[in-house]
């Protein structure tokens, strides 16, 4: 059985002031609600984001406040269950990090903003971590691989909406 290590609860403020935090912005041409229905699609990140191998949505259809989902990370070497404290369709989807199957992480939360721009869309994608004080070193020691890895997710983003409806990146 899986043993999970509860996180401390993010929020807003923490997505700004997080000392590791990556925030990358892609456009894309395709309008919002294309771009969401990828980020919320059953194949979400495991679709377009390399390394995630699994995503599980554990909440029904409708999704909202409150929907939850367990991603996991090559093959089980790593698992997080995410809860969405923001869900405003088409425009913003803001979760926190709740549990974690390895130990290290202290709070972990993510930001999705849709925005309308120049006939297409502004995805602009937050990444916040604060690990815990003795994983510290390693993560100052992985922060170059963890911005080319999130940069290349929100790309990935970009390339399946392109697949799936014709549009292309910018």
């Amino acid at each position: 059985m899986t043993h999970w290590y509860p996180l401390a609860e993010s929020d807003d403020d923490f997505l700004r002031t997080a000392g590791l935090r990556f925030a990358h912005t892609i456009g894309i041409d395709a309008p919002p609600e294309v771009v969401w229905r990828v980020l919320a699609a059953d194949d979400a990140l495991t679709s377009w984001a390399r390394g995630i191998t699994g995503t599980h949505w554990t909440s029904p259809r409708p999704f909202g406040v409150g929907t939850t989902r367990t991603v996991t990370v090559g093959h089980g070497v790593a698992a997080l269950r995410e809860r969405f404290y923001r869900w405003d369709e088409n425009e913003r989807m803001t979760f926190t990090v709740d549990a974690a199957n390895r130990a290290g992480l202290r709070r972990f939360a993510e930001d999705l903003v849709l925005t309308v721009h120049s006939g297409g869309t502004l995805l602009t994608w937050t990444f916040a971590v604060e690990t815990a004080s003795w994983s510290a070193p390693a993560a100052a020691l992985l922060r170059p691989f963890a911005h080319r890895t999130t940069a290349a997710w929100a790309r990935g983003v970009a390339r399946r909406v392109s697949a799936r409806s014709g549009g292309a990146c910018r």
